[in-house]
Protein backbone atom coordinates (compact mmCIF):
# COMPACT_ATOMS: atom_id res chain seq x y z
CA UNK A 1 0.00 0.00 0.00
CA UNK A 2 2.17 2.43 1.19
CA UNK A 3 4.27 1.93 -2.35
CA UNK A 4 0.88 2.37 -4.45
CA UNK A 5 0.56 5.65 -2.21
CA UNK A 6 4.29 6.98 -2.58
CA UNK A 7 3.76 6.28 -6.72
CA UNK A 8 0.73 8.58 -6.42
CA UNK A 9 2.63 11.44 -4.85
CA UNK A 10 5.23 10.98 -6.72
CA UNK A 11 2.97 11.28 -10.19
CA UNK A 12 1.43 14.37 -8.76
CA UNK A 13 5.03 15.60 -8.12
CA UNK A 14 5.96 15.20 -11.60
CA UNK A 15 2.90 16.24 -13.48
CA UNK A 16 4.17 19.65 -12.91
CA UNK A 17 6.38 18.95 -15.36
CA UNK A 18 3.88 17.65 -17.88
CA UNK A 19 1.03 20.28 -17.57
CA UNK A 20 4.79 22.88 -18.09
CA UNK A 21 5.99 21.19 -21.19
CA UNK A 22 2.11 20.67 -22.41
CA UNK A 23 2.13 24.77 -22.93
CA UNK A 24 5.38 24.54 -25.07
CA UNK A 25 4.89 21.26 -26.67
CA UNK A 26 1.64 20.90 -27.43
CA UNK A 27 -0.30 24.55 -27.02
CA UNK A 28 2.74 26.84 -28.55
CA UNK A 29 4.06 23.75 -30.69
CA UNK A 30 7.54 24.52 -28.98
CA UNK A 31 10.14 21.58 -28.73
CA UNK A 32 12.07 23.24 -25.62
CA UNK A 33 14.94 21.55 -24.84
CA UNK A 34 15.81 24.33 -21.90
CA UNK A 35 13.61 22.06 -19.94
CA UNK A 36 16.67 19.49 -18.55
CA UNK A 37 18.38 22.52 -17.70
CA UNK A 38 15.57 24.35 -15.92
CA UNK A 39 14.59 21.17 -14.03
CA UNK A 40 17.85 21.12 -11.83
CA UNK A 41 18.15 24.73 -12.08
CA UNK A 42 14.93 25.22 -9.57
CA UNK A 43 16.27 22.44 -7.39
CA UNK A 44 19.72 24.09 -6.80
CA UNK A 45 18.35 27.43 -6.37
CA UNK A 46 15.75 26.15 -4.02
CA UNK A 47 17.91 23.88 -2.28
CA UNK A 48 21.12 26.55 -1.88
CA UNK A 49 18.71 28.50 -0.66
CA UNK A 50 17.43 26.58 2.52
CA UNK A 51 20.67 25.60 3.24
CA UNK A 52 20.92 29.27 3.29
CA UNK A 53 18.73 29.66 5.96
CA UNK A 54 15.81 31.04 3.55
CA UNK A 55 12.09 30.24 4.07
CA UNK A 56 11.89 26.97 2.32
CA UNK A 57 8.03 28.63 0.50
CA UNK A 58 10.03 31.71 -0.66
CA UNK A 59 12.84 29.08 -1.84
CA UNK A 60 10.61 27.40 -3.88
CA UNK A 61 9.33 31.11 -5.68
CA UNK A 62 13.00 31.91 -6.57
CA UNK A 63 12.83 28.45 -8.15
CA UNK A 64 10.02 29.86 -10.23
CA UNK A 65 11.54 32.78 -11.08
CA UNK A 66 15.56 31.15 -12.19
CA UNK A 67 13.12 29.01 -14.47
CA UNK A 68 11.26 31.80 -15.74
CA UNK A 69 14.56 33.81 -16.64
CA UNK A 70 15.99 30.56 -18.57
CA UNK A 71 13.27 30.39 -20.70
CA UNK A 72 12.81 34.10 -21.27
CA UNK A 73 16.93 33.50 -22.90
CA UNK A 74 15.31 31.00 -24.64
CA UNK A 75 13.15 33.03 -26.09
CA UNK A 76 14.87 35.86 -26.78
CA UNK A 77 17.57 33.46 -28.72
CA UNK A 78 14.35 32.24 -30.70
CA UNK A 79 12.56 35.14 -31.39
CA UNK A 80 15.42 38.26 -31.58
CA UNK A 81 18.26 36.23 -32.08
CA UNK A 82 16.78 34.30 -34.99
CA UNK A 83 18.47 30.59 -33.80
CA UNK A 84 16.30 27.73 -34.70
CA UNK A 85 14.16 26.48 -32.27
CA UNK A 86 16.21 23.25 -30.88
CA UNK A 87 19.58 24.81 -30.46
CA UNK A 88 18.24 28.05 -28.56
CA UNK A 89 17.10 25.13 -25.56
CA UNK A 90 20.36 23.23 -26.30
CA UNK A 91 22.34 26.56 -25.83
CA UNK A 92 20.54 27.48 -22.54
CA UNK A 93 20.26 24.08 -21.34
CA UNK A 94 24.18 23.49 -21.64
CA UNK A 95 24.75 26.98 -19.82
CA UNK A 96 22.85 25.63 -16.73
CA UNK A 97 25.15 23.21 -16.18
CA UNK A 98 27.51 25.60 -15.15
CA UNK A 99 24.93 28.07 -13.62
CA UNK A 100 23.55 25.24 -11.29
CA UNK A 101 27.88 24.62 -10.23
CA UNK A 102 28.09 27.99 -9.43
CA UNK A 103 24.97 28.44 -7.70
CA UNK A 104 25.50 25.14 -5.01
CA UNK A 105 29.14 24.96 -5.38
CA UNK A 106 29.60 21.45 -5.86
CA UNK A 107 27.59 18.76 -7.68
CA UNK A 108 25.05 18.64 -5.20
CA UNK A 109 23.81 19.42 -2.03
CA UNK A 110 21.90 17.79 0.83
CA UNK A 111 19.11 19.29 2.98
CA UNK A 112 19.91 16.87 5.59
CA UNK A 113 18.55 18.68 9.14
CA UNK A 114 17.42 21.74 7.06
CA UNK A 115 13.67 22.87 7.23
CA UNK A 116 11.31 22.24 3.86
CA UNK A 117 8.26 21.88 2.63
CA UNK A 118 7.55 18.62 3.53
CA UNK A 119 8.39 19.07 7.74
CA UNK A 120 5.43 20.63 8.59
CA UNK A 121 4.08 19.97 11.72
CA UNK A 122 0.79 18.95 9.84
CA UNK A 123 2.49 16.81 7.02
CA UNK A 124 4.58 15.02 9.41
CA UNK A 125 1.28 13.78 11.52
CA UNK A 126 0.05 12.35 8.23
CA UNK A 127 1.16 8.57 7.47
CA UNK A 128 4.27 7.85 5.80
CA UNK A 129 4.28 9.46 2.29
CA UNK A 130 0.93 10.98 2.44
CA UNK A 131 3.28 14.81 2.90
CA UNK A 132 3.88 14.53 -1.02
CA UNK A 133 0.35 13.79 -1.71
CA UNK A 134 -1.48 16.54 -0.12
CA UNK A 135 1.71 19.21 -1.37
CA UNK A 136 1.25 17.52 -4.89
CA UNK A 137 -2.67 17.78 -4.70
CA UNK A 138 -2.77 20.96 -3.72
CA UNK A 139 0.10 22.62 -5.80
CA UNK A 140 -1.05 20.85 -9.18
CA UNK A 141 -4.75 21.69 -8.46
CA UNK A 142 -3.76 25.52 -8.10
CA UNK A 143 -1.61 25.34 -11.01
CA UNK A 144 -4.34 23.96 -13.35
CA UNK A 145 -7.48 26.26 -12.30
CA UNK A 146 -4.95 29.54 -12.61
CA UNK A 147 -3.84 27.95 -16.07
CA UNK A 148 -7.99 26.48 -17.60
CA UNK A 149 -8.94 30.51 -16.15
CA UNK A 150 -5.71 32.26 -17.87
CA UNK A 151 -6.58 30.24 -21.40
CA UNK A 152 -9.81 31.35 -21.30
CA UNK A 153 -8.73 35.44 -20.87
CA UNK A 154 -8.09 37.14 -24.33
CA UNK A 155 -4.33 37.45 -23.63
CA UNK A 156 -4.93 33.01 -23.30
CA UNK A 157 -6.64 32.87 -26.35
CA UNK A 158 -3.97 35.32 -28.19
CA UNK A 159 -1.30 32.74 -26.91
CA UNK A 160 -3.27 29.21 -27.94
CA UNK A 161 -3.46 31.02 -31.31
CA UNK A 162 0.06 31.71 -31.95
CA UNK A 163 0.61 27.99 -31.40
CA UNK A 164 -2.01 27.01 -33.99
CA UNK A 165 -1.31 29.30 -36.92
CA UNK A 166 1.54 32.12 -36.30
CA UNK A 167 0.39 33.93 -39.82
CA UNK A 168 -3.02 34.18 -38.70
CA UNK A 169 -1.99 35.44 -35.30
CA UNK A 170 0.08 38.06 -36.58
CA UNK A 171 -2.41 38.46 -39.52
CA UNK A 172 -5.02 39.83 -36.77
CA UNK A 173 -2.58 42.02 -34.51
CA UNK A 174 -0.83 39.79 -31.85
CA UNK A 175 2.04 39.46 -30.77
CA UNK A 176 3.47 36.45 -31.77
CA UNK A 177 6.95 36.99 -30.34
CA UNK A 178 5.86 38.50 -27.14
CA UNK A 179 3.38 35.19 -27.18
CA UNK A 180 6.02 32.74 -27.68
CA UNK A 181 8.41 34.19 -24.90
CA UNK A 182 5.48 34.41 -22.43
CA UNK A 183 5.09 30.69 -22.76
CA UNK A 184 8.48 29.87 -22.62
CA UNK A 185 8.91 31.79 -19.33
CA UNK A 186 5.73 30.46 -17.43
CA UNK A 187 6.67 27.03 -18.38
CA UNK A 188 10.18 26.88 -17.74
CA UNK A 189 9.14 28.46 -14.01
CA UNK A 190 7.07 25.58 -13.39
CA UNK A 191 9.13 23.23 -14.31
CA UNK A 192 11.95 25.17 -11.71
CA UNK A 193 9.49 25.15 -9.27
CA UNK A 194 8.85 21.26 -9.96
CA UNK A 195 13.00 20.91 -10.20
CA UNK A 196 12.19 22.62 -6.07
CA UNK A 197 9.80 20.95 -5.03
CA UNK A 198 11.17 17.03 -6.08
CA UNK A 199 14.66 17.94 -4.49
CA UNK A 200 12.71 19.17 -1.49
CA UNK A 201 11.20 15.96 -1.18
CA UNK A 202 14.29 13.62 -2.18
CA UNK A 203 16.42 15.76 0.60
CA UNK A 204 19.04 17.21 -1.83
CA UNK A 205 19.41 18.88 -5.22
CA UNK A 206 22.15 17.33 -8.12
CA UNK A 207 23.20 18.78 -11.24
CA UNK A 208 22.43 15.36 -13.06
CA UNK A 209 18.65 15.33 -11.86
CA UNK A 210 17.79 17.00 -15.16
CA UNK A 211 18.61 14.45 -17.47
CA UNK A 212 15.94 12.33 -19.36
CA UNK A 213 13.25 15.09 -17.17
CA UNK A 214 11.64 15.54 -20.94
CA UNK A 215 11.25 12.15 -21.75
CA UNK A 216 9.46 12.15 -18.49
CA UNK A 217 7.35 15.04 -19.08
CA UNK A 218 6.43 13.81 -22.61
CA UNK A 219 5.37 10.61 -20.89
CA UNK A 220 3.06 11.99 -18.77
CA UNK A 221 1.07 13.80 -21.58
CA UNK A 222 1.30 11.39 -24.18
CA UNK A 223 0.34 8.59 -21.67
CA UNK A 224 -2.69 10.92 -20.82
CA UNK A 225 -3.78 11.59 -24.43
CA UNK A 226 -3.51 7.56 -25.39
CA UNK A 227 -5.70 6.46 -22.54
CA UNK A 228 -8.25 9.19 -22.02
CA UNK A 229 -8.81 9.79 -26.30
CA UNK A 230 -10.22 12.68 -27.43
CA UNK A 231 -10.46 15.82 -24.53
CA UNK A 232 -11.39 19.28 -24.81
CA UNK A 233 -8.19 21.67 -23.78
CA UNK A 234 -9.21 22.29 -20.05
CA UNK A 235 -9.42 18.39 -19.79
CA UNK A 236 -6.39 17.54 -21.58
CA UNK A 237 -4.31 19.41 -18.42
CA UNK A 238 -6.29 17.47 -16.31
CA UNK A 239 -5.67 14.51 -18.14
CA UNK A 240 -1.23 15.24 -17.82
CA UNK A 241 -2.00 14.77 -14.09
CA UNK A 242 -3.45 11.43 -14.65
CA UNK A 243 -1.26 10.20 -17.12
CA UNK A 244 1.77 10.95 -14.82
CA UNK A 245 0.21 9.18 -11.87
CA UNK A 246 -0.39 6.45 -14.22
CA UNK A 247 3.28 6.11 -15.66
CA UNK A 248 4.43 6.25 -12.06
CA UNK A 249 2.22 2.95 -11.55
CA UNK A 250 3.84 1.94 -14.63
CA UNK A 251 7.65 2.11 -13.70
CA UNK A 252 6.36 0.28 -10.19
CA UNK A 253 5.13 -2.73 -12.20
CA UNK A 254 8.46 -2.91 -14.11
CA UNK A 255 10.53 -2.36 -11.32
CA UNK A 256 8.29 -5.10 -9.49
CA UNK A 257 9.59 -7.35 -12.11
CA UNK A 258 13.14 -7.21 -11.40
CA UNK A 259 14.52 -4.36 -13.37
CA UNK A 260 16.89 -2.38 -11.98
CA UNK A 261 16.57 1.77 -10.87
CA UNK A 262 19.45 2.23 -13.06
CA UNK A 263 17.35 1.17 -15.96
CA UNK A 264 14.63 4.05 -15.48
CA UNK A 265 15.70 5.93 -18.33
CA UNK A 266 15.75 3.31 -20.97
CA UNK A 267 12.64 1.85 -19.26
CA UNK A 268 11.08 5.81 -19.80
CA UNK A 269 12.21 5.95 -23.28
CA UNK A 270 10.80 2.73 -24.21
CA UNK A 271 7.28 3.43 -22.64
CA UNK A 272 7.13 6.87 -24.08
CA UNK A 273 7.99 5.45 -27.77
CA UNK A 274 5.14 2.97 -27.67
CA UNK A 275 2.74 5.34 -26.36
CA UNK A 276 3.64 7.31 -29.20
CA UNK A 277 3.43 4.21 -31.69
CA UNK A 278 0.27 3.31 -30.57
CA UNK A 279 -1.68 4.98 -33.09
CA UNK A 280 0.11 2.81 -35.65
CA UNK A 281 0.16 -0.08 -34.10
CA UNK A 282 -3.79 -0.62 -33.70
CA UNK A 283 -3.68 0.62 -37.83
CA UNK A 284 -1.49 -1.76 -38.38
CA UNK A 285 -3.45 -4.50 -36.28
CA UNK A 286 -6.61 -3.36 -37.77
CA UNK A 287 -5.08 -3.95 -41.30
CA UNK A 288 -4.12 -7.19 -40.57
CA UNK A 289 -7.20 -8.15 -39.10
CA UNK A 290 -9.20 -7.35 -42.56
CA UNK A 291 -6.75 -8.75 -44.67
CA UNK A 292 -7.48 -12.10 -42.15
CA UNK A 293 -10.97 -12.04 -42.74
CA UNK A 294 -10.56 -11.63 -46.52
CA UNK A 295 -8.49 -14.67 -46.96
CA UNK A 296 -10.82 -16.61 -45.06
CA UNK A 297 -13.64 -15.48 -47.15
CA UNK A 298 -11.25 -16.22 -49.99
CA UNK A 299 -11.04 -19.67 -48.37
CA UNK A 300 -14.91 -20.40 -48.33
CA UNK A 301 -15.60 -19.37 -51.92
Amino acid sequence: MSMIVSSIGQGLLWAILGIALFLTFRILDFPDMTVEGTFPLGAATAVTAIANGVNPYLATLLAFVTGAAAGLITGLLYTKGKIPILLAGILVMTACLSVNLRIMGSANVSLLGKKTIFLSHFLESLPKYFDSVFIGLVVIVIVTVLLILFLQTNLGQAFIVTGDNKIMARSIGINTDNMTMMGLMVSNGLIGMGGALIAQNNGYADVNMGIGIIVIALASIIIGEVVFGELTLNQRLVAVTLGSILYRFVLLIVLQLGFSTNDLNLLSAIILAVCLMLPQLSKFLHLNHVLQKGVAKYDED
